[in-house]
């Protein structure tokens, strides 16, 4: 039990944790975490309230969030900060997420409830509060006859429905939109391409019209399994040696793509302090991550893809690279948006395959790489 703010809601989705410090507009905002109750580590959520959607940047994307409203279904909170203070605040995130319909409960003892997710792993949670909050049989009852968090095409649900360009520039990217934040846009629009956002499921045809310097294949919610029409575009790509770039998701749409498998995680990699390692220089980067899957290492014996990153802690797979063809992915988010940085520099390899191709440093250097 806690102390409800935000909307006057139910709502059933998959709880998952979150160690970031800061963020929680950008986090909240991430169509990766639709369908899911995203809990905060950090003890105070809200002391620095949320800053205007309406503000953009040079390019016309928003300034502070990372897709068009509150993406999770809900959050919980050790506590909620009521006053705000920040230059650019202009409501509390109470009222924020009540705007968004989005419930959110504070008071909980957070620490006790991630490890039991650590033990126990993510599951599906009931979250009520307001006048019409049930009781906790009703709450068990909706819970049993909700939808498994695994079985729901999101994808589909958070993906435009038409093509959509950003930028006027010859050179263009055609990107795959499972989930996309702004942030990853806003990294190719900087580099000299325009961005011609296609819906998950356009077709190797539907995305080849655009005549692509480069494709990339967005971060996106939901079970990788479910992408069928996004694995096979992604196949024919790396076949035709397309450059491609596969981020989060679209790490998982590749694997699949040439016959690796996936997993679930058994808590996922939530936060913006997470250690990778580069197989190729073998130098350590902290990155900002968001995924419940991963590709299984296990299955890339029959494959041409080579990992490319590997998570420093659990030893997951962070990064592939094919051996052969101009196809890149990385589990982690280069974009950040919250996080570090550090790990841009895999945009930069990306646009060095679209003019290089398989010349490309990263191709160059994955054919050097022990199996």
């Amino acid at each position: 039990m806690g102390k409800g703010f935000g909307a006057e809601a139910t709502v059933v989705g998959e709880l998952v944790f979150n160690t970031g410090m800061v963020g929680y507009p950008e986090s909240m905002t991430d169509p990766s975490y639709s369908g899911q109750v995203l809990t905060f580590t950090y003890p105070l959520i809200g002391n620095y309230g949320v800053p205007s959607g309406e503000e953009k940047d040079v390019f016309g994307l928003p300034r502070y969030f990372e897709s068009g409203g509150v993406k999770v279904t809900g959050i919980v909170v050790q506590e909620y900060c009521q006053r705000p203070s920040h230059w650019a605040s202009v409501k509390t995130l109470s009222a924020w997420m009540s705007d968004q319909g989005v419930p959110g409960i504070e008071g909980v003892d957070t620490r006790a409830l991630v490890s039991t997710i650590r033990e126990r792993g993510v599951m599906m949670c009931a979250l009520a509060t307001g006048p019409g909050l049930t009781n906790r049989r009703e709450l068990k009852a909706m819970l049993e006859k909700a939808a498994r968090y695994d079985s729901v095409d999101y994808v589909k649900r958070v993906s435009v429905k038409n093509a959509e360009t950003y930028g006027a520039l010859e050179k263009k990217v055609v990107l795959v939109d499972c989930g996309v934040k702004e942030s990853i846009i806003r990294n190719v629009l900087v580099r000299g391409y325009s961005v011609v956002r296609v819906p998950f499921d356009s077709s190797y045809a539907e995305v080849m019209k655009h005549d692509p310097a480069g494709v990339i294949v967005s971060n996106g919610p939901g079970d990788p399994k479910l992408c069928v029409d996004t694995v096979k575009t992604a196949a024919r790509l790396v076949e035709s040696e397309v450059p491609l770039l596969g981020i989060c998701l679209g790490e998982q749409v590749l694997g699949m793509s040439q016959g690796a498998e996936t997993y679930k995680l058994k808590y996922g990699h939530r936060g913006q302090n997470k250690p990778v390692v580069d197989q190729v220089t073998g130098r350590g980067y902290v990155t900002s991550q968001n995924h419940g899957y991963a590709v299984d290492p296990k299955t890339l014996g029959g494959t041409e893809l080579k990992p490319w990153f590997i998570n420093g802690d659990d030893h997951s797979v962070e990064g592939l690279v094919h051996g052969g063809r101009p196809a890149i992915a990385v589990q982690f988010h280069p974009e950040a948006a919250p996080g570090p940085y550090d790990t841009e520099f895999v945009f930069d390899r990306f646009a060095e395959m679209m003019v290089g191709g398989r010349k490309s440093m990263v191709g160059e250097s994955v054919r050097s790489m022990k199996a």
